[in-house]
């Protein structure tokens, strides 16, 4: 069958390739190529810059430009071509290294040409190649969850002063404001965003086992650790010094955790806009042609929330598992962690799927300002708190029990809270803010902490 997105195995690649298609470049079998050409040509740089390497000599300024040209300007064909000697090596990063001799056979740089992948292990090459994709990645990811923060920050402002009645367990609570509660959303997604913001990707290059044992039985008196550590910080990476064969993936498993973390805040926040559209608090903007139901012509769905609770639930369980079997190899290595790795670009396109459906659904949400309004005002009895509040404060005996028996599972009205307070022996000044009180003037610092 001929290769179409309807034909991709999964949406990924099929129907959703238009809400993540930055991320082929990043996390395909292309980019992870093209990264190893990049850490390859980075390492050779390095060697020749060296000065203690008399047989792999300073590179001339048009060599380097040719050097780092050949990673700048890698290509599909370059790719192809490296998937070609790989099915005869059946090895796929000795397949970069028999590349990039070709690529200098004929020309100065050939007289280096086995100083490509000297001393390394493919797991230098692989570890910091995953290192760049990740990074990368993050980059994009990082881009559209601050366009997803900022989005919600800007209802919050615009909504700071609408009041709103809240539901803790489900049942009415005290009133907030619609633009306080989406700025919890932003305040908590821009922390997690901070967290993930914080890690800087580990990488090693130090041989088979860790320890440069190749590296100093050719050059015993060359510095490896700074060299390789040179390279390491040029690619924006950290050195992690201790390793075994492979990086131990702590890192990986740090920064997925992170994601993970932001991602059940976006959840969290799909949900909760699901339940206020269910309870008419928003509506929804109508797209021409668009249909809501084969049957049911009235129906507008949240769709959008719901495709971004499905995805960053296909996320979380992806990059949940990399994160607990990664950091687990058996003594120098084992290869479980190569299969595993090349499905870390899901979790991310998951991810990003989820934050773009938020996105559009955000998009479309409409302030139902009267159902919010006649919400409040059916619920009087959430002034039960301030009146025993103030009850507390003069004095007054059993203060909370008595607005217990005169509101708990009952529905209370204007005139009857207000003639509760009016019989109430309390100095007029306490009295008369009461009586002002209603549903919707009773939200404390809401508005203030909304535009925090």
């Amino acid at each position: 069958m001929q290769t179409d997105s309807l034909t991709a195995i999964s949406p990924i690649d099929g129907r959703y390739l238009n809400k993540c298609q930055e991320f082929c470049e990043i996390f395909s079998e292309y980019g992870l190529i093209k990264r190893r050409v990049q850490v390859e040509c980075a390492w050779l740089e390095a060697l020749c810059s060296a000065g203690e390497i008399a047989e792999c000599a300073a590179l001339t300024p048009s060599e380097l430009e040719a050097l780092r040209g050949i990673a700048e300007g890698f290509s599909l064909d370059d790719a192809k071509r490296v998937k070609e000697i790989e099915a005869t090596t059946n090895h796929d990063v000795k397949a970069v290294e028999y590349f990039l001799k070709e690529k200098v056979s004929g020309t100065s740089l050939e007289s280096r040409s086995e100083f490509i992948h000297f001393a390394c292990t493919s797991e230098d090459i692989n570890n910091m190649s995953h290192a760049l994709m990740l990074r990368d990645g993050k980059a994009v990811l990082r881009k559209s969850m601050d366009d997803l923060a900022g989005k919600v920050r800007a209802l919050a402002e615009e909504w700071a002063c609408v009041p709103m009645l809240a539901h803790t367990h489900g049942q009415p609570a005290s009133p907030t404001t619609v633009g306080k509660e989406l700025a919890v959303v932003a305040a908590r997604l821009e922390r997690q965003a901070g967290e993930i913001d914080r890690l800087v990707m580990p990488a090693k290059m130090n041989g088979a086992v860790g320890n440069f044992n190749a590296h100093l039985s050719a050059y015993p008196e060359v510095d490896w650790e700074a060299l390789a550590n040179s390279v390491i910080s040029s690619l924006g990476l950290r050195q992690n010094r201790l390793t075994t064969q492979i990086e131990s993936h702590d890192g990986i498993a740090e920064l997925f955790d992170a994601i993970q973390r932001w991602n059940s805040v976006l959840l969290d926040f799909d949900r909760d806009v699901w339940m206020y559209i269910s309870m008419g608090y928003f509506k929804q903007r109508t797209i021409k042609g668009e249909v809501g139901s084969s049957t049911m012509p009235h129906k507008v769905n949240p769709i959008d929330f719901e495709n971004s609770e499905g995805n960053l639930g296909l996320a979380n369980a992806i990059l949940g598992y990399m994160a607990r079997k990664l950091p687990v190899s058996r003594m120098q290595r084992d290869l479980t962690d190569s299969t595993t790795l090349r499905n870390m670009g899901a979790g991310f396109a998951y991810t990003l799927i989820a934050v773009k459906s938020t996105l559009k659904g955000l998009g479309k949400l409409e302030l139902n300002a009267e159902r919010l309004a006649d919400d409040l005002d059916r619920n009087w009895e959430v002034l039960a708190e301030p009146v025993q509040t103030v009850m507390r404060k003069v004095g007054m005996d059993h203060p909370y029990e008595r607005l217990k028996e005169l509101t708990r599972g009952r529905r209370v009205t204007a005139e009857i809270m207000r003639d509760f307070i009016d019989g109430l022996p309390l100095p007029e000044k306490d009295k008369a803010r009461l009586l002002k009180l209603t549903p919707a003037t009773y939200i404390g610092l809401a508005t203030k902490l909304a535009r925090v």
